[in-house]
């Protein structure tokens, strides 16, 4: 009886360590206009996706260019895929990108200038977002 009681106390305590991971949502707050650290992010960003993480990513500063059509960037050993790239497979693979509200206006760019997929998001919406018990943030 007692190897029972231990096994079904297991059995929840591992179900809601996988509940908490799966409703678990992490922000990426990326500033860096340097190739390496935009990398590391969309890195980590791609890892957290996989283990079933929401992701969601802010652009601002310099790394507000990857967002943009005209972006080019080098591409980053072992994968030899650029920033822009990854941050492409991000979009594909289910994660909200957005340049912050800031970008645009100080860049003398608009809306049309972003890439597919990428929106502007909204100052209230993502302090709302941070404040919620289940939003991890990391920042670059």
């Amino acid at each position: 009886m007692h190897k029972l009681l231990v096994a079904f106390t297991l059995g929840i305590a591992s179900f809601s360590t996988v509940q908490a991971q799966s409703n678990s949502e992490l922000l990426v707050s990326l500033n860096s206009g340097i190739p390496q650290t935009q990398g590391v992010a969309m890195v980590l960003a791609n890892q957290a996706l996989a283990q079933k993480t929401t992701v969601r990513v802010l652009l601002c500063s310099d790394a507000g260019n990857l967002a943009l059509k005209a972006c080019e960037s080098t591409p980053l050993k072992p994968s030899n895929k650029t920033p822009k790239e990854m941050l492409q497979g991000l979009i594909k693979t289910g994660a909200k990108v957005e340049v912050c509200a800031l970008f645009l206006p100080n860049t003398n760019m608009s809306p049309s200038d972003l890439a597919e997929g990428i929106g502007v998001a909204k100052p209230a919406e993502i302090a709302g977002y941070l404040l919620q018990a289940n939003v991890k943030t990391i920042s670059f």
